[in-house]
């Protein structure tokens, strides 16, 4: 039986199914025996107990996963939250009820929101069953131990098992919900776990039954044969190999020099991403410092943070973001209005157009950490739609003493005039996340058109051609930031379509700079034009898959550290003619 879903990464796991238990029954809605009072009191210390929990465990996994606790910790405390409770309480409910009900009642406000806040809402069912469970005096949802290997099958998992699953005993991962984004996707990336997401048909693999996760296939193999087996095993150790093989720069098998950079939402992965093999970072995140505030950070405060990632990279380039909130990341003190539709309302560039004190106080604090180190920081606006809003951003980090400043592509708008717009950017960085979300129309949040959420579709690939020609034509670098460039066939047939450099999560690094080493630039170009030539996704991965079968593998020592680093962008692609 062969089950199908969203591969995340190239590994192969072979091991035993171990499901997760089912979540605890929905609390009976009868009244309680116990005054209001002692009722909340119960809630308090539950919420309480919790929270603290989850930040224990945060502290421990520390990186993306880190963050992603201290966030459902605050929603365990949100003061609406408790507020909301107390009021259930006075009208006789249990504390387990009143809990259920109010983040119930949460969650669905955050459903309706859309985008990222949608995303949270699975982050919400899990802090309802870790307070109901702490309640009722049972054990917290969590990953069974069965005391041998395993593979783990759930409906999907909460940030706070994914953070902390034991790599030694946890093989690989397989749900039935999320998406490509989800954090169960984005932490198993970030913690190299072998997972397949979006497996419908999950339910039908039962306790102890053997698969093979083949995550490069996106397929669910169960009962295999001794075939598929050695196969499987075969790949296994070609992929340890590479892990532990020898880290050079990324580049092609001619040679050609892909500078392979790290994605970082903060600086506590800044050590790991190097040792990884990081030649820099493409994407730092800095929403880290504003989410959760009340009140924006000082200059003083984000230039601290700042350096502190910057010393990590000396003589590197660290492409930093601006503020990208607002609209589905709401602050108090940025926007935090109500939107029909958060996904194309206010946020980004937009919302910091909105409050330009912060927009400048955060490039102050950037120019300040710049002249600080000896990293060479690059800025860019997230959410830029127009030519005009590219000179806007431009000029001022230029104005406030930032010498290198772009833009992220991630509206079709903003890759159709890709040649204007690079005539004022100083490069571009292709978010392929959401510039698939817009090209689709499909919420990358939504497990319902998960389908349409994958870069691989000819329409974002023709995007991404779009820029890589203006950035050829203008010897503008362009590079990608988004998932896709963790994909190590997707990665050779950006390059095809003239990506300069590719950033990723850290431990996506070794597949990708060893998919890179097999190709040449020609070959990379071929391959782009296969994917261009078809009419979906998938038969584009398939196109390509069957041409890269047909070359022959490079000799040994090509792509290797002989190449040097480019300090000048790639600035030939294939001509518009031959990409058709």
């Amino acid at each position: 039986m062969e089950l199908s879903g969203i591969g995340i990464g190239q590994g192969v796991a072979l091991g035993p199914v171990i499901r997760m238990a089912d979540p605890l029954p929905e609390p009976l809605d009868a009244p309680s025996g116990r005054t209001p009072a002692e009722e909340g009191e119960r809630a308090r210390a539950s919420l309480g107990a919790v929270a603290a929990d989850l930040l224990s465990r945060g502290e421990r996994a520390g990186g993306a996963a880190r963050d992603v606790l201290e966030a459902q910790a605050m929603m365990a405390e949100d003061p609406t939250l408790q507020e909301d409770v107390t009021a259930r309480l006075a009208e006789g409910k249990t504390a387990e009820r009143a809990v259920f009900e109010a983040l119930a009642a949460f969650r669905d406000m955050l459903v309706e929101m859309g985008g990222y806040m949608a995303e949270r809402a699975t982050d919400l069912d899990d802090v309802s069953q870790r307070v109901v469970s702490h309640l009722a005096g049972l054990p917290a949802p969590g990953v069974p131990d069965p005391g041998y290997p395993f593979i783990l099958v759930a409906r999907d998992l909460a940030p706070a098992d994914t953070a902390l699953l034991d790599l030694g005993t946890v093989l690989g991962l397989v749900t039935s919900e999320g998406g490509p984004t989800s954090h169960t996707a984005i932490l198993a990336r970030e913690k190299s776990i072998v997972a397949i997401v979006g497996v419908a048909d999950a339910g039908r693999l039962v306790d102890e039954d053997e698969i093979i996760l083949d995550a490069e296939n996106s397929v669910v193999v169960s009962g295999p044969n001794a075939a598929q087996k050695a196969a499987a095993e075969s790949r296994i150790a070609a992929r340890a190999a590479r892990q532990n093989a020898p880290i050079r720069p990324g580049a092609l098998a001619d040679g050609t020099p892909i500078p392979l950079l790290a994605n970082l939402g903060s600086a506590d992965g800044a050590a790991r991403a190097v040792e990884l093999g990081a030649e820099g970072v493409g994407l730092f995140r800095t929403e880290f410092l504003f989410l959760g505030s009340t009140s924006a950070p000082t200059v003083t405060q984000q230039q601290e943070q700042y350096e502190r990632m910057l010393r990590e990279f000396p003589g590197r380039k660290v492409v930093v973001r601006a503020l990208d909130a607002g609209a589905d990341k709401p602050l108090a003190f940025l926007n935090d209005a109500d939107e029909e539709n958060p996904a194309l309302g206010l946020r980004g560039l937009r919302s910091l157009r909105a409050s330009e004190d912060i927009l400048r106080e955060q490039l102050t604090a950037l120019a300040n950490a710049n002249a600080a180190s000896d990293a060479d920081v690059w800025v860019m606006a997230p959410m830029v739609a127009t030519v005009e809003e590219t000179r806007y951003f431009v000029d001022l980090a230029h104005e406030l003493g930032l010498k290198t400043a772009g833009v992220m592509v991630e509206i079709p708008s903003a890759a159709l005039l890709a040649d204007r717009v690079l005539q004022h950017a100083d490069f571009a960085s292709i978010g392929t996340n959401d510039l698939t979300q817009y090209t689709l129309a499909a919420d990358r949040m939504l497990g319902t058109v998960a389908n349409l959420q994958d870069p691989w579709h000819p329409a974002v690939l023709r995007l991404i051609r779009e820029v890589g020609e203006a950035g050829a034509a203008l010897g503008k670098p362009v590079g990608i930031c988004g998932e896709a460039a963790a994909d190590p066939l997707l990665a050779v047939v950006l390059v095809g379509l003239g990506a300069t450099s590719l950033s990723m999560s850290a431990p996506a690094l070794v597949d990708v700079r060893a998919s890179l080493a097999r190709f040449t630039l020609a070959q990379a170009r071929q391959l782009a034009a296969a994917a261009l030539q078809a009419d979906e996704a998938a038969s584009a991965r398939e196109a390509v898959k069957a041409v890269a079968s047909a070359f022959p593998e490079p000799p040994e020592g090509l792509g290797s550290s002989a190449a040097p680093e480019p300090t000048e962008p790639q600035q030939t692609i294939p001509p518009r003619e031959v990409l058709k």
